[in-house]
């Protein structure tokens, strides 16, 4: 592993620097980044795509029907769960897990063809649209050809008996000792890019490979074209230094699902955002998510989870730093868990309300620059309300623009007042309303406000 980054540099690039980060002093953050975004992020609202469940076909050909849709809701970034052939010896379920790849360069038949899946990205970069794929670097499938050609690709115990990486005994865990192995595989990713065209990754479990792996990655990628990369993580800090545009907002999903439960209160999202502002350059993109195919799956839908709160912490995802996710069906409001190992089709039976409340939150992202990703997005303050547990407000300010987010997050009704805004005129964004702290404001259970100063 020492001598990773320096013998694949000589095997692929020929004269690569070290990529040593000396953290800024005047800024005093502990993680910086020096990876430069596609300028096409800039305000971007990331879409998870779960092909298999999405139609009754489950294919990318009956996928396309959906893009110009999607392109009208306002998403920007596709991201579609793995699309490789997977693995049928441990499989589980009938048709196993799109996480246990057979093949890094072929194309899932259930899915369709290689030129199904390139006729997916040209029909969505027709409209402007951008196409990321899941990958999978950390394992592959027990019947992965490499199994047999290159066992020493693999994690093996004291027995030489290949490893699973946790309870996971339809894949088996790839050994990042072998340098061989990580030409193969940036080999493999870069297939892609050439090949069909797509606009980056989402990396599964990225913080389980090697940071150098993933610096060597993301600079052949670019040589290609200017790629977004997604990384499945969020404790490991190096990965998002100089490979990775964004990370997982983990912690915060979390939060906000123990304070749906009363288990957590705003003080909470207090104490979590000042970590943050001492942790993260603030150009470092974190995904905000109040579901995904693993929490749908898993762990529950957002209105299983968040109950009535999931109108106030999904608009959180939307005006908080960070990039907002939507899964496949949240935006329509679908309510159900979908099996992971089976086949299982999302009923496209569009509930208005969520439909309009996500069109809403993404205009609001994509029409006021305060909101947008990394440092093109306005600077963050939280404002502490000291006389409820319940109450989260903040403020984002950009180019002598002030906005004030204040959000109940609880059961009962509030009152918020902030003398430092007393003077100041406020606009409701979504509704035109006009409001002032010139008196309390009385908020009801889960209610928030958007307003922006007016002058």
């Amino acid at each position: 592993m020492k001598h990773f980054y320096s013998v694949l540099c000589a095997i692929l690039l020929a004269g690569c620097i070290g990529k040593n980060t000396v953290p800024s002093e005047e800024k005093n953050y502990v993680i910086n980044s020096s990876v430069d975004h596609p300028e096409w992020t800039t305000d971007a609202v990331i879409y998870e795509v779960n092909i298999r469940q999405y139609t009754p076909e489950g294919t990318f050909r009956a996928f396309i029907d959906h893009i110009p849709r999607l392109q009208d809701l306002g998403v920007d970034i596709l991201w579609l769960m793995p699309v490789h052939p997977i693995g049928k010896v441990e499989r589980k379920g009938s048709l196993g897990s799109y996480y246990s790849v057979q093949d890094y360069f072929g194309i899932n038949p259930e899915f369709g063809t290689m030129k199904d899946f390139r006729d997916l990205v040209v029909e969505a970069h027709a409209y402007n649209m951008y196409v990321i794929i899941d990958w999978v670097a950390n394992h592959t499938s027990w019947d992965n050809p490499w199994v047999k050609q290159h066992p020493e690709w693999y994690k093996t115990d004291s027995t030489g008996n290949m490893l699973s990486p946790f309870d996971w005994t339809d894949v088996v865990q790839l050994n990042y000792e072998d340098t061989a192995l990580q030409v193969e595989m940036l080999k493999a990713m870069k297939f892609w890019v050439e090949t069909a065209d797509i606009d980056g990754y989402r990396c599964d479990v990225a913080g389980m490979v090697p940071c150098d792996f993933w610096e060597v990655a993301r600079e052949e990628l670019d040589k290609i074209k200017p790629v977004f990369m997604l990384a499945e993580n969020e404790d490991k800090s190096c990965l998002v230094e100089e490979a990775f545009d964004m990370n997982y907002a983990w912690e915060l999903h979390h939060i906000m699902n123990e304070i749906a439960k009363d288990s957590m209160t705003a003080e909470n999202l207090y104490d979590y955002f000042e970590r943050m502002d001492s942790i993260y350059d603030p150009d470092i993109y974190r995904m905000n998510f109040i579901t995904n195919h693993d929490e749908n799956s898993w762990n529950g839908t957002e209105f299983e989870r968040l109950g009535a709160a999931v109108g106030v912490f999904a608009m959180l995802t939307f005006t908080l730093p960070g990039m907002p996710l939507l899964y496949s069906g949240q935006e329509i409001g679908f309510d159900e868990r979908l099996i992971f190992f089976e086949k299982d089709t999302i009923e496209w039976i569009e509930e208005e309300i969520w439909s309009r409340f996500y069109k809403d939150m993404i205009n609001l992202k994509t029409e006021n620059p305060v909101f947008w990703n990394g440092t093109e997005g306005g600077s963050f303050k939280t404002l502490k309300v000291e006389s409820s547990d319940n109450i989260f407000a903040f403020e984002r300010s950009r180019d002598d623009e002030l906005y004030i987010v204040i959000a109940n997050l609880g059961g009962d009704k509030e009152s918020v007042k902030m003398n430092d805004y007393s003077k100041s005129l406020f606009s409701d964004i979504l509704t035109g309303d006009d409001y002032g702290f010139d008196k309390s404001l009385k908020l009801k259970p889960y209610e928030y406000l958007i307003l922006r100063e007016n002058y």
